[in-house]
């Protein structure tokens, strides 16, 4: 009997998860998997060039929903996605992550009897005033199966009342796609094209409101960055939240008295594999960005008072860094005189993720 599992895909983080979890799925032939693309993320850069380069199916479904308010998005998306779930009557829907896709979607699910599939669960920054900690929170109680990539986040659920047969400690899907991708990433030609040369730059990216919304913030972290530019050159690949907040506070002459910082436009997904497997350190307050540094063994600053992936700071590459001026600069100096061991990984990030997931999957279906 047909398993007929819906896939949601919002944000460009959710690409990498998706993309191993389409391959696994054809050794179980009778898995049926339909993704859905929301349409969160809806820019060329950061959505189709993100399909072609990581080899997954054309999405079944686009609901097109675009940028708007926390509210208003996560209520477009629901609205959007309901018809879609009553129409193709799935086992499952299946959704990664952190964003507003993935409550929207798991909160229909549910609410129409249909059981919810959550990868990447349990993890936890503890700090509420972070939208995607809510998402996680509310996603992980409604979820009836929990996929978890680290430790800490079967240590969480445990906490928070979670019941064991639904929590599976499988490790990082996105640590899949980064292990097939590897070799085909290091063939670009990106640091020939930047003139750039291995271990010799810096690779920035920024976006999250708490650090591009706050301007006394942004401006303070542009400052600390601009210093560390002066050691060595930057790549800032821009995203199109901060680059508006960097007009919006006439912060752009700032930035361009240090020449040392390149602004970029964002990268397709094997470009900036190479571009973070090459920096000599990466400074960003992406999640997954701490991750794939980790496998890379490449140096990150994670920009930020506190990380739901605590797993890269103790078994990886990470560390965390205030995200200020002089908090930034002091962590820039202590980087260069004592660089993080880059032999560490966290178990189960084995590029074999996937294929534990959908195994657990048809088990599941059978019960």
């Amino acid at each position: 009997m047909a398993i007929r599992i819906i896939n949601v895909c919002g944000a460009r983080p959710n690409f990498m998860k998706i993309a191993p979890l389409m391959d696994a799925y054809k050794s179980f032939p009778e898995i049926e998997p339909i993704i859905v693309h929301t349409g969160q993320h809806y820019d060329e850069k950061m959505s189709d060039l993100f399909f072609r380069q990581l080899g997954i199916p054309e999405p079944d479904i686009n609901l097109g929903v675009g940028s708007a308010s926390h509210a208003q998005q996560t209520a477009k998306i629901m609205e959007t996605f309901e018809p879609v779930v009553l129409e193709y009557k799935p086992d499952y829907v299946l959704v990664v992550g952190d964003v507003n896709s993935t409550i929207a979607c798991a909160l229909v699910a549910t609410k129409l009897g249909v059981k919810v599939i959550h990868v990447e669960a349990g993890l936890r920054s503890f700090d509420r005033t972070m939208p995607e900690e809510i998402n996680r929170i509310l996603t992980d109680s409604i979820s009836d199966l929990l996929f978890v990539s680290e430790e800490s986040g079967v240590v969480n659920l445990r906490k928070e009342g979670a019941d064991e047969k639904r929590i599976h400690f499988v490790g990082n899907v996105m640590i899949d796609t980064l292990i097939k991708h590897r070799k085909r990433a290091e063939q670009t030609n990106v640091l020939e094209t930047l003139n750039l040369e291995a271990k010799q730059y810096g690779l920035i990216t920024l976006h999250r409101p708490a650090n591009v919304d706050n301007e006394e913030k942004l401006k303070s972290i542009l400052e600390g960055l601009g210093e560390i530019s002066k050691d060595i050159p930057l790549i800032f690949a821009i995203h199109p939240r901060t680059k508006k907040n960097i007009e919006k506070f006439s912060l752009q002459n700032l930035l361009d008295s240090f020449p040392n910082i390149r602004l970029t436009e964002p990268f397709g997904y094997l470009e900036f594999l190479k571009l973070m497997a090459n920096a000599k350190v990466v400074l960003t307050d992406s999640g997954g960005m701490q991750e794939e540094t980790t496998i890379l063994g490449t140096a990150c600053m994670t920009l930020r008072e506190n990380t739901e992936r605590p797993s890269t700071i103790t078994d990886g590459t990470n560390r965390l860094v205030n995200p200020w001026r002089d908090d930034i600069i002091a962590g820039w100096q202590e980087l260069k005189e004592n660089p993080p061991k880059a032999d560490r990984k966290p178990r189960l990030w084995d590029g074999q993720s996937a294929q534990r997931i959908a195994k657990i999957i048809v088990q599941h279906s059978k019960n």
